[in-house]
């Protein structure tokens, strides 16, 4: 390659970086800078990459602008109770590159120089928040401290509200055993090994049926009343012992204070999603864990699923059904599950980020999903956690019969 032909190489893969992204141009120079430290066929090798990746990087941008129009539609659609058609989606699935790749020497050059460029230091990794920090904010702000229990008794205690809201033992069972990988406890925080407490959160996702922190505060303002009516029949139990009254007492107050905090606020997602990373919200989470008001709130949760999905004349749900309206969010969920959305690729009913993130739906349908989850439900349903709680359900189910006789 003569002295000008890479002259006018090196500028037109410096303008390159410019349209595609990367160097800014007062930064052009050192950008020439790392082109002429390279051979003609490395220079030919990125050339070749570059416009590949970024004729790769415009179609993956139309495909998502393509799926967020379409989800657009769709919302309009739904708001004015119109049938959705397969039209309504983007029936296909994200583009996949194909095209040249470096040579790792060059690979190595290049992302170095990447990291010049953009000054880039190592950032240390922001933590999430961990039980320690819920638990904290909960005595500060509330001057709550959750009761603990044995797996097994607090198991029990699930049981016997799933069934009470009429909740079946296969629906709870799966989706523990899905969220938990049938071994979770009921502390157990995404990310966290639940016994040995190693490893780093990945979301604020607690107990059995992992709720965000989101998921509480929402669970509290819509079913609070429901809680604290609980809580007071607890208190009038004439077998209580004089601590026990009195402790179920402050756990009403707190409840109550609680609940005040959460009907204050709009009944809006994203409003609940920011109130839950305050104090305030992130005290309400330890609910979770506490043996009265943990086994209330998470089956309330799943519930709430169930009667969403009645509501939109689904009057029955397999485990793995509840399971994806838990993930998807209820509505996206049950559209999931009926034609022409159960044939769609799952990208119509996540996030970009979420989509690749998650790789339980990567490349996927919707049906395809929903069986995904029913097979690894299948898969962990003989593990330790399962076990035991299937046998809280049987045992409340004895219970009941022998009461009956």
């Amino acid at each position: 390659m003569t002295g000008l032909l890479r002259i006018l190489t090196f500028c037109a893969i410096a303008g390159a970086f410019v349209l595609a992204g990367g160097a800014a141009p007062a930064r052009a120079v050192s950008t020439i800078e790392f082109l002429a430290s390279l051979s003609d066929s490395e220079i030919d090798q990125f050339r070749a990459w570059k416009e590949a990746r970024s004729t790769f990087n415009d179609q993956t941008d139309a495909y998502w602008d393509a799926v967020e129009n379409k989800r657009q539609v769709r919302r309009r659609k739904r708001s004015a109770k119109i049938p959705f058609s397969q039209s309504d989606y983007v029936m296909r699935f994200p583009p996949r590159y194909t095209g040249p790749s470096l040579s790792p020497s060059l690979a190595k050059k290049y992302y170095r120089f990447v990291a010049q460029e953009r000054n880039e230091t190592p950032q240390p990794r922001k933590e999430l928040a961990t039980i320690d920090d819920y638990l904290d904010a909960a005595k500060r702000v509330y001057h709550f401290v959750p009761e603990r229990l044995t797996e097994r008794e607090f198991k029990l205690r699930y049981a016997k509200e799933a069934r009470a809201l009429g909740l079946s033992k296969d629906q709870v069972v799966r989706v523990y055993a899905l969220e938990t990988g049938g071994r979770g406890t009921y502390d157990m925080q995404a990310g966290i090994h639940p016994t040995k407490k190693t490893g780093r959160a990945i979301s604020s996702a607690l107990g059995y049926a992992q709720l965000l922190n989101a998921n509480s505060v929402n669970e509290l303002a819509r079913s609070g009343a429901t809680f604290i009516a609980q809580l007071k029949r607890m208190i009038r139990n004439p077998n209580n012992t004089p601590a026990r009254t009195a402790a179920l007492r402050r756990k009403l107050v707190a409840l109550r204070h609680m609940y005040a905090n959460v009907k204050r606020l709009r009944f809006e997602w994203h409003v609940q999603q920011a109130y839950a990373k305050t104090d305030a919200g992130m005290g309400i989470h330890v609910l979770n864990i506490d043996g009265d008001i943990g086994p209330m709130l998470q089956a309330m949760k799943l519930k709430t699923l169930k009667d969403t999905a009645a509501k939109q004349g689904r009057a029955s749900l397999t485990g793995a059904e509840l399971e994806l309206m838990n993930l998807a969010g209820p509505m996206t969920g049950l559209e999931m599950m009926e034609q022409p959305g159960s044939s769609a690729p799952t990208t119509n009913f996540f996030s970009r980020r979420a989509y690749y993130v998650n790789k339980m739906v990567k490349g996927l349908t919707a049906a395809q999903l929903r069986a995904e989850i029913d097979r690894r439900m299948t898969q962990a349903i003989t593990n330790p956690g399962c076990l035991e709680f299937a046998e809280a359900f049987d045992s409340i189910s004895e219970r009941r019969s022998a009461s009956e006789r």
